[in-house]
């Protein structure tokens, strides 16, 4: 069920399945992508707004099966995150996208289609999305995303690695992506599975007792001990936003607090997630994290 590698003349279509944003919001990624030789075709629904949402569920579902379903279509990505993934999940036929086997890209509240399409057998692209990349990166994250859309190396070498917490090495296929979207998705369909897997982790605009709340959730359900590994990437701003009337402590203390003591190989500050600059990790395929030595390498193709 892996995806094909895009090419050269292959058509990307651009939806909005979560927040709102304006045209120019994308202008970087479409001559990105025009660049490389792609073609890109923006959602019928991709700019519509109703509230916090881009557009209506019924017009966000529609953009995203239209994406999947149409055949002179070959890659998606999403132009944004924010909020609204999870309403749609009952709407969208995503057997039909799992089975369309295209390259589907994204992150923040798209992790909770990342589960969903990798649940039924397609592995997807944890990345950068057009407003992520309306501001200037360093060049590895062009690279990285680039790579990926090729079916190559994800992780160039020029990428900064992680700090390792928890040393060791292990291997498994790679799961996760937003901690918030994470633990949302627990006890339903949809559930994140982090048995024999190498989970990562990462947040944003989240107050440091929140971190240490879905973390302890993730123990208290019984899931993220049965990971193989930890990926910790960045809980941006999170430091920024401490409650006066409960207070607070740096969430990498609070991480190495919740995690540290399960004995399972983990590394943080690996470079993804909401983080300035960030690579683009695939989904639902294995890798090997060396933890001591702070890197993350995939050992199968996203793509076939």
């Amino acid at each position: 069920m892996k995806p094909a590698a895009l090419k050269a003349g292959d058509t990307i279509a651009l939806v909005s399945p979560a927040s709102p944003l304006s045209p120019a919001s994308i202008e970087f990624m479409v001559n990105l992508l025009t660049t490389e030789g792609y073609k890109t075709v923006i959602g019928p629904n991709a700019f519509n707004r109703d509230d916090y949402l881009a557009g209506t569920d019924a017009q966000r579902a529609a953009d995203l099966e239209w994406a999947f379903s149409d055949p002179s279509i070959q890659g998606i990505m999403c132009t944004r995150g924010g909020y609204g993934v999870a309403r749609l999940l009952s709407l969208l036929d995503l057997d039909m996208m799992a089975a369309s086997r295209k390259l589907f890209c994204g992150f923040s509240d798209i992790t909770s289609l990342h589960l969903a399409l990798n649940a039924r057998g397609l592995p997807t692209l944890h990345s950068p999305m057009a407003i992520t990349l309306s501001n200037p990166k360093e060049p590895w994250v062009y690279e990285s995303l680039l790579s990926s859309l090729k079916g190559t190396s994800p992780i160039p070498t020029t990428a900064p690695v992680g700090t390792c917490v928890v040393g060791g090495e292990s291997e498994g296929v790679v799961t996760g992506g937003c901690l918030c979207l994470i633990t949302d998705s627990l006890s339903t369909p949809n559930t994140i599975d982090c048995a024999g897997k190498i989970v990562i982790i990462e947040d944003v605009d989240e107050n440091p007792h929140r971190i240490d709340a879905m973390l302890t959730h993730l123990c208290n359900a019984g899931e993220i001990q049965q990971s193989a590994g930890i990926v910790i990437g960045e809980m941006t701003r999170t430091d920024e936003r401490v409650d006066e009337g409960i207070g607070g402590k740096p969430w990498r203390d609070i991480v190495a607090d919740r995690l540290g003591d399960l004995g399972i190989p983990m590394i943080i500050d690996f470079p993804f997630g909401h983080a300035k600059n960030q690579l683009s990790l695939p989904l639902g395929i294995r890798a090997r994290l060396n933890a001591d030595e702070g890197r993350l390498e995939y050992t199968e193709a996203l793509c076939s």
